[in-house]
C-alpha cells in the first residue's frame, strides 16, 4: 500500500491525510466543486475533483471515486465516517476494483450493517438485547403485546434516520409510516423494526481493533449520552457511570461480537444502559467514530494509522495486555447550527478563526478562515478534545479551551457546550439520552456584551488583514497536541 484516496471531505479528510503522512503514506484528496480551496484539497499529496455541486454527484458517486482513484494512482481507499463508509457494496466496488478497502470486508460490513441481522447475531452469541418486533416490509406489527413506550428504527438506518419513538398504540401507525418513508429516501431500504424504548438511559460504546485472523482487543468504552435529534454532541472516556465490573462485562460482549464475525479494522458496539446498571445491545458501526480523539487520548494509540496498518496486511500489533487506559478525555463537537434560532442549521463564511492551544488540547477541523459552509453537508465543522488526569481536570481544561475559540461568521453551539460543562448534574456524571431535550429544549445563548462585541470586531480586522505567505506552505486547519503516533505517549 503506497498511496491512499480519502473518499470524504471535512475534518475526518485532514486527519486521515495527516496519519497517511505519519506512515510514510501518499494522499488523494477528492473534491466537490463547491470544496476546491477547502484545506484537505491542500494538505493531501494529490487531488482530484469529482464534478459536481451536490454529495449525489460527489461523494457519494461511487463510479467518480474509483475513477479518481485509477487517475490518481491510489491502491487504497479510505471511506472516513458518513457518505458511503457503511455501505457494503462500496466496499465491495473497491475490492472488485483491484483495489484496497480501508474497515472490514464487504462481507462483514453486509451482516452488522443491516441492525435487524446484528441484532439477531448478538442475541445468538449471548449479548443482552431489548425487547423488540422485527418487520417485514409494509407489515402491519402485531395487534397486541407490545410494551410502550417503543421506538420504531431502520434496518439499514443511522444518524437518527428511520427513527420514531412512540408514546402510546394510537400513535404507531403514523410513526411506522414516517420511519419507513425517511428510510426508503435516505437509504433505500423501507425496512424498519419495533423495540422498547428506555427514555432515561445511557449511550455507551466499546472501541475495537481486529485484524480478522484472530487478533482481536478493545481500547475501553465511551460515553455518548450528549445527543440532539439523536446526533452526538459531546462524548468522553471513559464513561463516569461504568465500574471496572460493568466494564469488564461490556467490553466483553463487544468482543465476542466481533470475535463471531471475523472483524477486522476499527469498529464500535454500542450499549444502551439503564439505570439499574443493565446494558443492551444497540448497533454496530463498521468504521471509524467521530468520536474517536478520546479514546486516542486515554489510550495513546492512533486508531487511523493501526486502520490503515490493518487494511495493509498487517497483524494486530498489540495483545489486550498492551492496551492501557490512563487519564480522561472530553470531546465537544462543533456544529453550524443556531441556538438563538431554536437550532436550526446555520451557513455562512468564516470570518475569523482561532483554536486553542496548549497541554493536553487537540482540534480537529475541516474549515479555514475564508471557508464557505452551505447546507449541502452535515454540520459537523471541528471537534475540540482535551485530555486531564481526572475528569475534573479534562472539563476544566474543556471549559478553557471553548473560551478561547473563536469563530466568527457562522453560527455553532459552543455556548451550549460551556453552559452544558457547568451544568451541576454533568459535573456529577449524572446525564443520559434525553438530558439536552429535558434540560436544555427552551435554552438559548446569553447576548453578547460590549468587552466580546470589541473582541469579535478586534478579530474580524484581524482576518482581514493581509499576512505573509510562507513558502511550500499547505493550508491546515489543525493545531493538536494529540497522541499521533504508536507508542507516544500521551
Amino acid at each position: 500500500m503506497r498511496r491512499v484516496l480519502m473518499a470524504n471531505r471535512g475534518e475526518i479528510a485532514v486527519r486521515v491525510i495527516r496519519a497517511c503522512r505519519l506512515l510514510g503514506l501518499e494522499s488523494v484528496a477528492v473534491y466537490a466543486e463547491g470544496d476546491r480551496e477547502a484545506p484537505h484539497v491542500g494538505l493531501a499529496d494529490r487531488a482530484v475533483a469529482l464534478g459536481g455541486a451536490t454529495p449525489a454527484e460527489s461523494y457519494l458517486a461511487v463510479e467518480a471515486l474509483l475513477a479518481a482513484a485509477r487517475a490518481s494512482g491510489a491502491d487504497a481507499v479510505h471511506p472516513g465516517y458518513g457518505f458511503l463508509a457503511e455501505r457494503a457494496d462500496f466496499a465491495a466496488a473497491v475490492e472488485g476494483a483491484g483495489l484496497v478497502f480501508v474497515g472490514p470486508t464487504a462481507e462483514v460490513m453486509a451482516a452488522l450493517g443491516d441492525k435487524v441481522a446484528a441484532r439477531r447475531l448478538a442475541a445468538r452469541v449471548g449479548v443482552p438485547v431489548l425487547p423488540g418486533v422485527e418487520l417485514a416490509e409494509g407489515a402491519a406489527p402485531p395487534a397486541a403485546g407490545l410494551d410502550y413506550p417503543l421506538v420504531v428504527k431502520a434496518a439499514a438506518g443511522g444518524g437518527g434516520r428511520g427513527l420514531r419513538r412512540v408514546e402510546r398504540p394510537a400513535d404507531l401507525a403514523p410513526a411506522l409510516e414516517g420511519a419507513r418513508r425517511e428510510a426508503l429516501a435516505a437509504f433505500g431500504d423501507g425496512t424498519v423494526y419495533l423495540e422498547r424504548w428506555l427514555p432515561r438511559a445511557r449511550h455507551v460504546e466499546v472501541q475495537v481493533l481486529g485484524d480478522g485472523r484472530g487478533g482481536l482487543v478493545h481500547l475501553g468504552e465511551r460515553e455518548c449520552s450528549i445527543q440532539r435529534r439523536h446526533q452526538k454532541l459531546l462524548e468522553e472516556s471513559p464513561s463516569p457511570a461504568v465500574s471496572p465490573a460493568l466494564r469488564r462485562q461490556l467490553t466483553e460482549a463487544a468482543l465476542v461480537l466481533a470475535r463471531a464475525v471475523g472483524y477486522r479494522s476499527a469498529g464500535t458496539v454500542e450499549f444502551l444502559l439503564d439505570d439499574a446498571g443493565r446494558f443492551y445491545f444497540l448497533e454496530v458501526n463498521t468504521r471509524l467514530q467521530v468520536e474517536h480523539p478520546v479514546t486516542e487520548w486515554v489510550t495513546g494509540l492512533d486508531l487511523v494509522a493501526l486502520q490503515l496498518r490493518l487494511a495493509a496486511g498487517e497483524a494486530l500489533p498489540l495483545a489486550q495486555r498492551d492496551v492501557s487506559l490512563a487519564g480522561h478525555a472530553i470531546e465537544c463537537r462543533l456544529v453550524a447550527e443556531d441556538p438563538a434560532a431554536g437550532f436550526l442549521p446555520a451557513t455562512g463564511r468564516v470570518r475569523a478563526l482561532e483554536w486553542p492551544t496548549g497541554p493536553g488540547v487537540r482540534v480537529d477541523a475541516g474549515i479555514a478562515p475564508g471557508s464557505v459552509v452551505g447546507s449541502e453537508y452535515d454540520s459537523l465543522l471541528a471537534k475540540v478534545s482535551t485530555w486531564g488526569e481526572t475528569r475534573e481536570a479534562a472539563r476544566r481544561r474543556m471549559v478553557e479551551a471553548l473560551r478561547a475559540t473563536t469563530l466568527l461568521g457562522v453560527a455553532t453551539v459552543r455556548d451550549l457546550h460551556l453552559a452544558l460543562l457547568e451544568d451541576p448534574a454533568f459535573v456529577a456524571g449524572e446525564t443520559h439520552i434525553r438530558f439536552l431535550d429535558d434540560r436544555y429544549a427552551a435554552w438559548r445563548p446569553p447576548a453578547p456584551a460590549g468587552r466580546p462585541a470589541l473582541l469579535a470586531a478586534a478579530a474580524l480586522a484581524r482576518a482581514a488583514a493581509p499576512r505573509a505567505a510562507v513558502p511550500g506552505a499547505a493550508p491546515s486547519p489543525w493545531q493538536t497536541l494529540g497522541p499521533f503516533r504508536l507508542g507516544e505517549g500521551r
